[in-house]
């Protein structure tokens, strides 16, 4: 196979929009509230900063019980799930440190580092857009039925 039918068997087998296409779980784990909320979390953006705003907190190391604190409403399970999914994918990375109770943190990696940059965009646009949102709902659902 020549280099330019690798190229272009690799576009086919890497196109969201064919159902068969293993970037779409990939887009589906990543567009959920929780991996944004915790990237969000561990590239270091605790506050209501909104678009242009200083970013100012560098990421950062946190520890399982810091990220539950800031992620309110998170069950465990869910966390607990997330943050492994997270792992697996090579988004961040989880530290074990044998002290007495055993310290457990996580920390993005570069791959997670890249799309905390994308994900932060969504948070800030979000907090950003919501009253906006919130009145287009209210003003849709007087008109429908």
């Amino acid at each position: 196979m020549k280099a330019a039918q690798k190229k272009a068997q690799a576009k086919v087998e890497y196109n969201a929009f064919l159902a068969a296409c293993p970037s779409r779980q990939l887009l589906d784990r990543i567009s959920d509230k929780w991996v944004v909320l915790i990237l969000c979390a561990l590239g270091g953006d605790h506050g209501p900063d909104g678009p242009g705003a200083a970013h100012a907190d560098a990421p950062k190391a946190m520890r399982y019980s810091e990220i539950s604190r800031l992620l309110a409403g998170v069950s465990q399970k869910m966390l607990t799930q997330t943050l492994r999914s997270l792992e697996r994918d090579g988004l961040l990375t989880r530290t074990v440190t044998p002290t007495v109770p055993v310290t457990v943190s996580y920390e993005l990696t570069d791959l997670g580092l890249s799309l905390h940059h994308l994900t932060r965009g969504l948070r800030d646009w979000a907090q950003t857009h919501m009253a906006e949102v919130l009145a287009n709902r209210e003003n849709h659902d007087a008109r429908t039925p």
